[in-house]
């Protein structure tokens, strides 16, 4: 199946009341369901089966809240950091290493600031501008969908 079309299948299923979808093709059979629960920080956005994959589970991430500070009084000043893809938002490498930013981290263009996993792929996320991080919009382990702001940066 063509890693386009899955994603696809993601997106329309996020905007759609539709809860859970499966589909055949050439052999190879997608099932894809909404979390129940968007409150259970292990539980992945969305539950996969697929011949010949042996289902794995997601690391247990403690809660953290993003940002202690307030939303800026003016969010236009700042750059957007937005997730490229659908997933699951983490914000270090592993549940017991420390996170890649936090609020008032100076960051280079190209340096990472989270991972986004997606169908069990870790995706790195880089920052496209130079700056220090001003906020954090999502928490640890919780699901995020394409387009979203992840962090706010001060140039």
């Amino acid at each position: 199946m063509d890693l386009k079309y899955v994603k696809q299948l993601l997106e329309m299923v996020e905007k759609s009341a539709v809860n859970e979808i499966e589909l055949e093709e050439k052999g190879n059979k997608i099932r894809i369901t909404k979390s129940a629960s968007q409150n259970v920080i292990s539980a992945p956005a969305y539950q996969m089966a697929m011949p010949a994959v042996a289902p794995g589970t997601a690391p247990a991430a403690p809660a953290v809240q993003p940002s202690a500070k307030p939303a800026p009084a003016d969010s236009k000043a700042y750059h957007e950091v937005k997730s490229p893809i659908v997933g699951t938002f983490y914000r270090s490498p592993s549940p017991d290493a420390a996170p890649y930013v936090e609020v008032g981290s100076k960051v280079k263009q190209g340096g990472t600031l989270c991972i986004v996993e997606a169908m069990k792929l870790m995706n790195e996320i880089e920052s496209d501008v130079t700056g220090t991080i001003v906020k954090i919009n999502v928490e640890n382990g919780k699901p995020v969908e394409y387009g979203q702001v992840l962090f706010l940066v001060e140039p």
